[in-house]
């Protein structure tokens, strides 16, 4: 059974690109433009041993691909910048779904196949209140370059849409023992991001629950593991109430499992996605007998 464990701290960072012109005229300009809107989520992860993952963000830029025929490629630099200013926030508060808004701007119409992010003041604090702070390899200088593939077209009168996952399950990498806060001796940052078209993409979302005395109740912390072709895709973990959301998900077909302590895992379950939409699956996890029996085995040893 795939367990939930501290080195799978997953957490997701994303920017949502949302482009459209002010009239089906572009207004006269022949280059024609549309508006940036930048967005950031985070999905939920274990809380057992961190209470904070703050990351600044200050500065976006999208690189725009050349064209044959563009002399204006020649002489100015393909980057774009979409916003230039600090705005901090704790990864662990933007969770199901829930974004902060980071830039909206107008962008010349074309395809764009790079974002660079500049990232700095990263530090994790631990439950027990230890603070870490993180040294950034690249993104406080050059930006951590996120490649889009295929390119994502800005087109005018019309809404494109990019998804940025920030990985924080192997961005953030623990030194140390991790078994108890108390013996984690740092963190070592190394940034993953992954970038999806929303406009091919859609969202999975669902609740985790069990019964009890045949009262519903949902369940926090419980793992929801997403496959493409037998391959680990991505992973969620629910919210108090036992809620989870996936965004960013290509539109295809995917096997999903839930799967929580002492709980016997779920069936998998065969789902598809559809572009643009909300694909909903819920869970019931029956409460797992040998686990209550080697509890009380161990108890009773001791």
């Amino acid at each position: 059974m795939r367990t939930k464990i501290f080195s799978s701290l997953f957490a997701v960072m994303t920017l949502f690109f949302v482009s459209c012109s002010d009239d089906e005229g572009n207004g006269g300009n022949p280059q024609g433009t549309g508006t940036l809107s930048v967005q950031m989520t985070d999905a939920p992860f274990p809380y057992e041993l961190i209470a904070e993952a703050n990351v600044t963000v200050y500065k976006v830029e999208a690189r725009r691909v050349s064209e044959d025929d563009d002399d204006d490629a020649l002489t100015t630099s393909p980057y774009i910048t979409l916003m230039e200013e600090e705005i901090e926030t704790n990864l662990l508060e933007l969770t199901n779904g829930l974004t902060l808004q980071l830039a909206e701007i107008e962008v010349p119409v074309g395809t764009y196949d790079q974002v660079r992010v500049y990232v700095k003041g990263v530090n994790v604090v631990l439950t027990d209140g230890t603070v870490y702070e993180l040294k950034v390899p690249s993104g406080d200088s050059s930006g951590i370059k996120v490649f889009i593939d295929p390119g994502i077209t800005v087109v005018g009168g019309l809404s494109s849409d990019l998804l940025l996952d920030f990985d924080v399950s192997r961005s953030f990498v623990a030194k140390g023992n991790i078994s108890t806060a108390a013996e984690i001796s740092g963190f070592n940052f190394k940034p993953v991001i992954k970038a999806s078209n929303l406009s091919t993409a859609g969202t999975l979302s669902g609740n985790v629950s069990t019964v009890e005395e045949e009262t519903q109740i949902g369940l926090f912390g419980a793992q929801v593991s997403v496959f493409a072709a037998d391959t680990l895709n991505t992973t969620s973990f629910t919210d108090p109430d036992g809620n989870y959301a996936i965004l960013g998900l290509e539109a295809g077909t995917y096997e999903v499992v839930s799967e929580f302590d002492g709980f016997i895992a779920s069936d998998t379950i065969e789902v598809q996605i559809n572009a643009a939409n909300v694909t909903t699956q819920d869970f019931i996890l029956e409460v797992d007998p040998d686990a209550a029996t080697e509890e009380e085995t161990t108890e009773g040893g001791n």
